[in-house]
């Protein structure tokens, strides 16, 4: 006779339980994990001018020429943009002002980095880190496959509740990788008392197509405390490529606050100065009015900053509009003891051999919104560059003119004021790269959060050679040297 082995209907009815008991304990830790909503910024309770992080408040820079204005623009680019501008930071860290006295380099004449997509992970990283960037941000973000780990975890079925969730899309998914591996919760509150140049990151209004600057200027404006603003999501939004990521939206609170316009808005308006012709920093702001009802718009959605401009210069050609017309903004940057102002454009811009002229096969559906996604992204405008050589035409002429005023008057002129203010754009850009064969490469490297460890190294090293075989930056370098020698000889006297 054969026995039969098996289970008795009370084991059974005991596993059965147990099985469906962990799978609901799983199902409901999926669903748990799902429960997922956007990060929101708090309510700014009163609007109060002069405070939170903005370049009017930054404490004064070690080791910072006051005479000099240094600028730098990181254009976006994914990886690539990111490795350069990097590239571009590692060199000017490397160039020492001066042979005398404390360690001075020309990475303590950066003032300001105003940054789009890919350039804002390093313009953010460096204002948050400092020097001690130098130490990680190469292993933990540039040479990371950062956009194969977004990947995974798009795929993974255990994220799938957190992006099929009202308003945590692929972007808040990126946003939390960020977080993990570059940011570490850090807010632009921790931004305020750092030593280091005012980082101002740029995203597009996909509803309006305008720029927005995660900036105090703008969030005066809805109402919102940009102190609260994770710097990890500031980044999301500056990175968001449409239809790769989804939207970044914030709340916008305006009306709510006691927000009113600052004093230089007043003093623009009343100018009948030529220099306020079609000032871009009053349009730009007459723009931003829009916002400040809530109710009519109280969500913003925000994109990759290519698509309003990859260069970032126009927020620094407001910025400069701004602390010409603020009294209190003047001071801050001691506009009228400048001597020099100086913008270095890091143009991490490609110009892909796509091949398509070269097939009878038109370009299909994909590949043609993919390359209208990237093409305003990747391309850039003169006209920004033109707005900032007119704005410092414009000061250069005023400063001149008062000069002569006081001249025919017989009074003193003041120090301040001679010589003349100066004013250079330095193009760091892989159209400067000397040779034929890397230029074609660096041009040709994809707009992705990937690359290799040996491409990085490559823009790297692009960007110090550059910098390098600038006239415009040596000229720079050896004027700031020789005031610096001079005052330490000086000061040994």
């Amino acid at each position: 006779m054969r026995h039969r082995v098996g289970f008795s209907s009370d084991v059974l009815s005991d596993r059965g339980i147990r099985f469906r008991a962990l799978m609901g304990s799983v199902l409901g830790a999926v669903l748990l994990a799902g429960c997922a909503v956007r990060p929101v910024i708090p309510a700014l309770a009163h609007y109060e001018p002069g405070t939170g992080y903005r370049w009017s408040e930054r404490p004064a820079l070690a080791n910072n020429d006051a005479k000099t204005l240094l600028i730098l623009a990181f254009s976006g680019g994914g990886t690539r943009a990111a490795a350069f501008s990097y590239g571009v930071l590692e060199e000017l860290r490397r160039t020492q002002v001066g042979r005398s006295g404390p360690m001075h380099t020309m990475l303590n004449e950066v003032d300001l980095i105003s940054s789009v997509s890919g350039g804002s992970f390093t313009s953010l990283a460096y204002a948050l880190y400092g020097e001690h960037l130098f130490d990680h941000y190469e292993q933990e973000f540039l040479k990371r496959d950062v956009e194969g780990e977004l990947l995974k975890r798009l795929f993974d079925p255990l994220t799938w509740p957190k992006t099929l969730s009202s308003g945590f899309g692929r972007s808040e998914l990126a946003e939390q990788y960020y977080e993990e591996i570059l940011f570490h919760g850090a807010t632009y509150a921790d931004l305020i008392a750092k030593p280091t140049p005012t980082a101002i990151a740029n995203a597009t209004d996909i509803a309006t197509g305008l720029r927005w600057s995660f900036s105090a200027t703008n969030f005066d404006i809805i109402c919102s405390d940009l102190d609260k603003m994770h710097l990890a999501r500031a980044a999301a939004a500056s990175s968001a490529v449409p239809v790769a990521l989804s939207p970044v939206t914030i709340n916008n609170y305006g009306g709510t606050c006691g927000y009113r316009d600052p004093p230089w808005v007043e003093t623009a308006i009343k100018s009948r100065a030529r220099a306020w012709t079609g000032n871009r920093a009053l349009q730009r702001y007459r723009a931003l009015q829009g916002y400040e009802d809530g109710r009519e718009r109280p969500y913003i959605h925000l994109v990759d900053g290519g698509l309003a401009g990859n260069l970032g210069v126009y927020p620094v050609v407001e910025a400069l509009q701004e602390a010409e017309a603020s009294e209190r903004f003047r001071k801050a940057v001691g506009v009228e003891r400048l001597r020099r102002i100086v913008v270095v454009i890091v143009n991490a811009y490609t110009a892909p051999n796509l091949g398509w002229s070269k097939r009878e096969t038109a370009p299909s559906a994909l590949e043609l919104l993919l390359q209208a996604v990237s093409v305003p992204i990747d391309r850039f405008s003169y006209e920004s560059v033109d707005a900032l050589e007119d704005l410092i035409t414009e000061w250069k002429l005023r400063r001149q003119d008062a000069v002569d005023a006081l001249r025919l008057k017989g009074d003193p002129i003041p120090a301040d004021m001679v010589p003349p203010l100066e004013f250079s754009v330095i193009d760091a850009s892989f159209d400067a790269v000397r040779d034929p064969a890397e230029r074609e490469y660096l041009l040709n490297l994809p707009t992705t959060l990937s690359l290799s460890p040996a491409a990085v190294d490559r823009l790297r090293a692009a960007a110090a050679e550059v910098l390098r075989d600038s006239v415009p930056f040596r000229k720079l370098v050896d004027e700031i040297s020789a005031e610096k020698n001079a005052s330490d000889a000086a000061g040994r006297r």
